[in-house]
Formats: C-alpha cells, sequence, structure tokens
C-alpha cells in the first residue's frame, strides 16, 4: 500500500453512513440539480476515504493529540 490508515474503524463507518446519506439526499433530496450533485459528489469523496481508512486532509492535520 502506498498509504497508511490514518481514521479509525469508527470514523470510516462514520463516513461511509454519512456520505451515502449525502449522495441520497443530493440525488433524490434535491433532485439531482446543481447544488444536489455536488452534494451527491462530495459524498461519493467522503464514501471513498471511509472505504480507504485515509483522509488526506486529516494526514496534512497532523496527529490529534489523545484525549483524557
Amino acid at each position: 500500500m502506498f498509504y497508511r490508515r490514518n481514521i479509525g474503524t469508527k470514523q470510516a463507518l462514520a463516513r461511509l453512513i454519512g456520505g451515502g446519506l449525502m449522495i441520497l439526499c443530493g440525488l433524490v433530496g434535491l433532485q439531482a440539480s446543481l447544488l444536489g450533485l455536488l452534494l451527491a459528489g462530495a459524498g461519493g469523496v467522503t464514501m471513498v476515504t471511509g472505504v480507504l481508512g485515509y483522509c488526506p486532509v486529516c494526514s496534512t492535520a497532523g496527529p490529534t493529540p489523545p484525549t483524557s
């Protein structure tokens, strides 16, 4: 692999669910208007990051501090 996982399992699952809902709302709720297609595209990117377990934005932000 060329990347290292930087999101956890729970966050990946949340991204899959959230991305699916974004696609559904964009295509069905907004009737595939321009705004709906943009929302669906963002949902697709969100789902891909959940499937891969890697988020390029999270990698540029650096590691998160541990919570106590």
